[in-house]
């Protein structure tokens, strides 16, 4: 069958679907097959394209054998010699008989299976690229709309006429989001489910910070700034660790920018959350110096090695500050330089007579 239209209507399913060409190709292969099997009460046809004759070849396949038999190839209908030998004198048993059908004459049925067929194929096709395309996408960061909210979710365009839900467990406290809002979330997890790919994200994961910072400062995306450790409270607080590769870089500068435009992008893509950032040393003491910040300390002093433990004096005025709010400024230190840290000070240290 000689058909220009047909060529033509596969580059516009290429186009509506964002398929590729071989793709919206094969999906046509095996519509044709399906409608060949259905007109011609066949197990097996052949569909070739030949576009540079803009030409459609579909062939009607048989096995031919000397008897029937249930022992034949069952991946094909069965044809007596006799009667293959008129359709081709020089068929022999065992022999693939192929008959030249022209689709234009499938039937109301025919046409109903090829249609069937093509469709559940292109929408294969395109779960199968959705899928691919998200999953190359896991454990990054993406840009994302809100498009509906309700008491316990967000609904979010993430792009390709795909949504997702981020559950309000997985916002931050402070997110208040309205349709129309952009917002950077995380891809935890991409599986693919009987109708579409489902995409999990989070705003509250720490490495949603991690790809913030790889975003916004060009340094550590390029490897010249190094992130070595970092510990988060979502929504409240994160502490992260840095290290420059490059002596001529200062890594603390570099992260929060010029009047601290760098720093301010991250904290408002998190809703207002706070980035403590440290400069990382390789000598324990400057490390763990350095994780306790904003607070002062005096000394580190019972450091061990090997259970990776030590402890920090700090000045009376800043030990609730080394503590933080309910821990929290000593647990992301911990976390973050991961090193296990006990904090007393001046006063106390004296009186328990621990010299530093």
């Amino acid at each position: 069958m000689i058909s220009k239209e047909f060529f033509k209507n596969v580059d516009e399913v290429v186009e509506e679907r964002g398929l590729t060409r071989e793709q919206v190709m094969d999906a046509f292969k095996q519509g044709l097959t399906a409608g060949c099997k259905k007109a011609y009460d066949v197990r097996s046809c052949r569909v070739e394209f030949k576009e540079d004759k803009n030409e459609i070849l579909v062939f009607k396949q048989q096995l031919v054998v000397d008897e029937y038999s249930i022992e034949a190839d069952k991946n094909y209908t069965q044809i007596l010699l006799d009667d293959a030998k008129e359709i081709n004198a020089r068929a022999k048993a065992g022999d693939i008989l192929e008959q030249k059908v022209d689709p234009k004459d499938f039937s109301f049925y025919a046409v109903r299976d090829f249609k069937s067929r093509l469709n559940e194929a292109l929408v294969d096709y395109q779960k199968k690229n959705l899928y691919q395309h998200f999953k190359s996408l896991e454990h990054e960061m993406i840009n994302a709309r809100v498009i509906d909210i309700d008491e316990s979710h967000y609904r979010l365009d993430i792009g390709r006429d795909l949504t997702t839900l981020l559950p309000k467990k997985e916002a931050l406290s402070k997110d208040n989001f309205h349709v129309g809002d952009h917002v950077r979330v995380y891809v935890t997890d991409v599986e693919m489910k009987t109708k579409w790919p489902k995409v999990f994200v989070s705003r509250i994961h720490p490495s949603l910070v991690i790809r913030l910072l790889e975003l916004y400062i060009p340094e550590i995306k390029e490897g010249k700034i190094e992130i070595m450790g970092m510990s988060r409270d979502a929504g409240d607080r994160s502490k992260v660790g840095v290290k420059s590769n490059i002596e001529s870089i200062d890594p603390i500068g570099a992260c929060v920018g010029e009047k601290g435009s760098r720093i301010r992008e991250i904290v408002n893509a998190l809703s207002g959350e706070k980035i403590d950032l440290f400069r990382w040393a390789d000598n324990e003491k400057d490390l763990i110096t350095n994780a306790l910040q904003p607070a002062q300390v005096k000394a580190v002093t019972h450091v061990n090695p090997k259970e990776k433990s030590a402890l920090a004096i700090v000045p009376d005025d800043h030990l609730s500050l080394a503590i933080g709010k309910l821990g929290q400024n000593v647990k992301l230190a911990v976390q973050a330089c991961g090193w296990s840290i006990d904090i007393k000070s001046v006063t106390m240290a004296q009186g328990e007579g621990i010299i530093f």
